[in-house]
């Protein structure tokens, strides 16, 4: 009896350490976007109960921007997110709106800063305004940044830019654990890989202001 148990401990541990040994092969490819556990193939990971594997970068707002979202966590989610009505900027489906703003960081911050302008403020001013005209239940805030500078420095410097805008946002009445942040830095930019050639230039640095924004989604009833 007690050899019976000794082989079934054996065998569990077994297991586990081959489980921890596939998840740590899988963590190390997980794209720096991506919120869930993948492997080799970029397939989510999945549990034994059926549950998808978060990293420890897991968040709402990353969910909300992550491939494997809805397939993870589609009950956490706003339902547009899952289910668009199209591809227009305002959805409004079953009494849920969704408003998605993308304020330059040009019109937030000067270049290279995450300190907010008066005119940034006033461009929040009226974003805190539409809040106001519905039944507010999320707000989803994104920074991004250009190419200029290295990946660590422009995912801090896109983090800090979302969090000035929370900060704002929060000061103006918005209740804080409605607010998610989250930060792009450099990877996902809206200019064209033929655009904004050549070295650091007042030019080229006014040619890559799309890539420097701030998304903000607001998500509620009508």
């Amino acid at each position: 009896m007690m050899k019976i148990a000794k082989n079934a401990l054996a065998a569990l541990l077994v297991a586990a350490v081959g489980l921890g040994a596939s998840l740590a092969q899988a963590q190390t490819s997980i794209p720096l976007d991506r919120v869930y556990v993948i492997d080799q193939r970029g397939d989510v990971v999945i549990s034994g109960t059926g549950l998808c594997w978060r990293t420890g970068f897991w968040t709402p707002a990353g969910a909300a921007n992550d491939p494997a979202g809805c397939k993870c966590d589609k009950d956490l989610l706003p339902k547009e997110v899952c289910e668009p009505a199209s591809k227009t900027p305002v959805v409004i489906r079953d009494g849920v709106t969704s408003d998605k703003i993308t304020v330059s960081a040009d019109a937030l911050f000067d270049f290279d800063k995450a300190t907010l302008r008066e005119e940034g403020k006033r461009k929040l001013d009226e974003v805190v305004a539409k809040s106001k005209a519905i039944k507010l239940q999320v707000v989803i805030v994104v920074g991004h940044a250009d190419r200029f500078g290295s990946d660590v420095y422009n995912q801090r410097l896109s983090e800090r830019r979302s969090a000035a805008v929370k900060d704002y946002l929060v000061a103006k009445g918005l209740e804080a654990n409605r607010i998610y942040t989250e930060g792009k830095g450099k990877r996902k930019p809206v200019t064209l890989a033929n655009q904004c050639r050549g070295p650091k230039s007042k030019k080229v640095i006014d040619c890559l202001q799309p890539d420097r924004r701030v998304e903000i989604e607001l998500i509620g009833n009508k």
